[in-house]
């Protein structure tokens, strides 16, 4: 009896401290942090126990669940909605929350996250149904905040603040995205379009701006190099004729000029017939007299046509009146040196070699042509005698024009 008791002792000694055990261990509770435990005591709400230790009645009180903190998402499978337009599209939602008041979140509501979840697609039908489809893509924002004003507002007795509501997807049917894509195509096809003709048109604008100013510039250029070509060319004249009246140049002159280009006139290669001008012995005769000395013209007059000192007034000569004349002519700046004529007799020596030079040249050249001699043609290449004078109605040889 003595062992039997014994036995009984030690297994209640055991049971004791097992059940001691248990207790302490259900009295004891440690709480993470960001996460609450709703206490009820015998069957009803006794409090919250937020982070850090706490202790319990054994077997009196129990924990009704655990409730997390922090901010958690949750996405929603994708729900078709139905727009103005009447186009059907899935849209795909996903929910930021967070648990505020752990009491109401597990006393007011069964399952919060099938109820934030049922209510997210009603609101969402209701916001995408007063829009089209148009609207529907561009107003994202528009979308969002309309769904956490609704949700805010429902969840807010529940002990949830939904804290961001966004739309992960919006997918229309098939048809209607090959529709979008050809449209989207066709308007940047045209803003290409506009693109190259605004740079065609600003090249060209460019292009004749350019083309004008070098118009300018050229035309501008032509006349200035033209204004100076023209005031050197009048200074060159200037020049001369200022040149040859200082020299005092009178019929002589001009007529030994006249002499010296006869031989370039024969030179020419394409020559077959060279005709003596009609002047050429009046000019002749005009040497010959000037440099022979004492023959005059008809009336007494000087062959030459030569004035006397004396004539004009105030005892000046012809040359000092038009060496003064000139000195005042604008634009004529240089001094000239004076010129000097050549020896009279010498100059002679080499007309008269020129003018033989011509005629054999003349003759020659007739020669080879061919043709007759015509006594006509050198009618007027001698002085007329007193008896051969023609009538003065008459023209003579010299003076008659070839018919066309």
């Amino acid at each position: 009896m003595g062992d039997a008791g014994a036995v009984v002792g030690f297994i209640i000694i055991i049971l004791v401290a097992l059940f001691v055990i248990v207790a302490i261990a259900r009295a004891i509770r440690i709480v993470p942090q960001a996460g609450a435990l709703i206490i009820e005591r015998l069957g009803r709400y006794q409090s919250t126990m937020y982070a850090g230790l706490h202790f319990l009645i054994p077997f009196v009180d129990r924990i009704r669940a655990g409730v997390d903190l922090r901010e958690r998402v949750v996405p929603f499978r994708p729900q078709p909605v139905i727009t103005s337009d009447n186009l059907v599209v899935s849209i795909d939602t996903v929910v930021y929350y967070q648990v505020t008041d752990p009491k109401a979140a597990t006393y007011e509501i069964a399952d919060y996250i099938q109820a934030i979840e049922q209510l997210t697609v009603t609101t969402l039908r209701n916001i995408i149904g007063s829009m089209d489809l148009e609207q529907t893509l561009t107003s994202r924002d528009q979308i969002n905040g309309q769904l956490r004003g609704v949700l805010d507002e429902a969840t807010g007795r529940w002990g949830i603040r939904v804290n961001r509501v966004e739309l992960k997807a919006i997918d229309p049917p098939p048809s209607v995205q090959g529709a979008m894509e050809q449209q989207m195509r066709a308007e940047r096809d045209r803003r290409a379009a506009i693109l190259t003709a605004e740079g065609v048109k600003q090249s060209a604008i460019l292009t004749a701006e350019g083309e004008k100013q070098s118009a300018i510039l050229k035309a501008e250029g032509q006349a200035q190099a033209a204004i100076l070509k023209a005031q050197g060319e009048s200074r060159a004249i200037l020049q001369v004729f200022d040149a040859i009246h200082r020299g005092d140049a009178d019929p002589k002159l001009l007529a030994y000029q006249y002499l010296q280009m006869l031989p370039e006139i024969a030179n020419g290669s394409s020559s077959k017939l060279w005709v003596v001008p009609a002047e050429f012995t009046a000019a002749l005769g005009s040497i010959t007299s000037a440099f022979g000395g004492g023959s005059e013209g008809p009336g007494g007059a000087p062959a030459g046509g030569g004035e006397s000192p004396s004539e004009g007034g105030g005892g000046q000569t012809r040359r000092e009146r038009r060496r003064e004349e000139f000195e005042h002519i604008e634009g004529l700046d240089v001094e000239l040196p004076e010129t000097s004529l050549q020896d009279p007799a010498e100059a002679l020596r080499e007309a008269r070699g020129q003018a033989s030079e011509a005629t054999a040249e003349a003759t020659q050249a007739g020669e080879s042509s061919g043709r007759p001699f015509d006594p006509s043609s050198s009618a007027g290449q001698k002085p007329p005698a007193d008896g051969d004078v023609p009538p003065p109605d008459e023209p003579q040889p010299w003076q008659q024009r070839p018919e066309q």
